[in-house]
């Protein structure tokens, strides 16, 4: 029956029809839903014997099927096939509603649905629906909080494979995924496709509220919190909520402590990589975002946007409690303290608290002696940036800051201020009983 192509044997459910009768037989537990092959080392179950088979091999290790080309090993066949198209780079399944094409049928069947807007595999616990079902199976463990891939070598652990698999190269150190355009290189591929779109400017994930628009689809998550006030990333130390499990993991820092980034130029440590990577930049000087409408250029993205709104004079943050507007949503949030009062930022070894993090950061260097800001034309160091800009006009002569009502100049703005008021006769400084010179309020 098999040489002449004839498929007598037919299903009484559906249309199905098959050359032997034990495909038929297999072809019938798909309708009844019968699992008879059971494992004997968990609880998985099957319609095929084939299928236990192959399964048995996750348990012992055992890939027989090798690609002549590289050093990968699989326990299916199929999966073989699959990967040798990654070598030969074919993609023999072609759509036919546009020009995709792909190396394998089934990731052919999942695109198709992308024209139909087809999502048959739904969650039984919320309203979720999904294209393939192995997406809705790495759904569900959302809400059972299943991490059934754990690390050799740590404590870590995982609710997908492929997510332990990127773990694992953080300590292999490995990353196979480069990008053409840099000498970037990243452990995972949706890690690179992030980073192309930093080359491109491409943001494809719109913000249905306002105008924004994101190169990543985790980016405009946490942006929607900004319009819903959605905070879900609680702190079990203090009243602090987040959006984001990032700003959450970088505030938990602010509770122990810990410093795990480290500056390979100098000994100076971050809680956050963002700050361990703006604070290289103060080595290198390197200034890659430039202005279009002036000379200005910034270490990074966020400094040129803020600067951008000081031409269009554009100040989107504004106070619920005042008229204020902002440039920039940090100035807005140090400005909000200054109608609570609020100083969430203890010192741990003094009583001294204060409302904002570079406030208590530079407190922390009196304790410390620490002075990062070192002169370029003699051994004075600072502990503040500002500090070394004025210090560096005692050597250039330099005095930018000059009188409205003489030809006076000053290097420094406390200096002019403190000349103005011989124009004006105010008087903001008095002498105390005690002999002490102190400010009038």
């Amino acid at each position: 029956m098999t040489h002449t192509r004839k498929k007598p044997f037919q299903c009484d459910l559906c249309d199905a029809v098959f050359s032997t009768k034990s495909n038929l037989n297999r072809h019938a537990v798909t309708h009844t839903g019968e699992k008879p092959f059971q494992c004997d080392q968990c609880d998985a179950t099957f319609t095929q014997k084939s299928h236990l088979k192959y399964h048995m091999m996750t348990h012992t290790g055992e890939k027989p099927f090798k690609c002549d080309q590289c050093d990968a090993a699989f326990s299916q066949k199929s999966n073989l096939k699959q990967h040798i198209v990654t070598h030969t780079g074919e993609k023999s399944s072609q759509c036919d509603l546009c020009d995709a094409a792909f190396s394998r049928q089934n990731d052919l069947k999942r695109h198709m649905v992308t024209h139909t807007g087809e999502k048959p595999f739904k969650c039984d616990q919320c309203d979720a629906a999904f294209i393939a079902k192995s997406d809705l199976k790495r759904h569900i463990v959302t809400h059972t909080g299943e991490k059934s891939f754990q690390c050799d070598l740590c404590d870590a652990a995982f609710s997908r494979k492929n997510y332990l698999k990127q773990h694992m190269m953080t300590h292999t150190g490995e990353k196979p995924f480069k990008c053409d355009l840099c000498d970037a290189a990243f452990s995972g591929k949706g890690a690179l496709k992030c980073h192309i779109r930093t080359h491109t400017g491409d943001k494809p994930f719109k913000c249905d509220l306002c105008d924004a628009a994101f190169s990543r689809k985790s980016a405009l998550k946490y942006h929607v919190m900004t319009h819903t006030g959605e905070k879900p990333f609680k702190c079990d130390l203090c009243d602090a909520a987040f959006s984001g499990g990032t700003a959450l993991k970088y505030h938990m820092v602010t509770h122990t402590g810990e410093k795990p980034f480290k500056c390979d130029l100098c000994d100076a440590a971050f809680s956050g990589k963002g700050d361990l990577k703006r604070h290289v930049m103060t080595h290198t000087g390197e200034k890659p975002f430039k202005c279009d409408l002036c000379d200005a250029s910034f270490a990074l993205k966020a400094y040129l946007k803020r600067h951008l709104k000081t031409h269009t004079g554009e100040k989107t943050f504004k106070c619920d409690l005042c008229d204020v507007g902002f440039l920039a949503k940090g100035d807005l949030k140090r400005h909000i303290v200054s109608h609570t009062g609020e100083k969430h930022f203890q010192c741990s070894m003094c009583d001294a608290s204060f409302s904002q993090k570079n406030h208590f950061r530079r407190h922390m260097m009196i304790h410390t002696g620490e002075k990062p800001f070192q002169c370029d034309l003699c051994d004075a160091t600072f502990s503040q940036k500002i500090n070394l800009k004025r210090h560096v006009v005692t050597h250039s002569g330099e005095k930018s800051f000059k009188c409205d009502l003489c030809d006076a100049a000053f290097s420094e703005p406390s200096k002019l201020r403190r000349h103005v008021a011989t124009h004006t006769g105010e008087k903001p400084f008095q002498l105390s009983h005690g002999g002490l010179i102190s400010k009038v309020t």
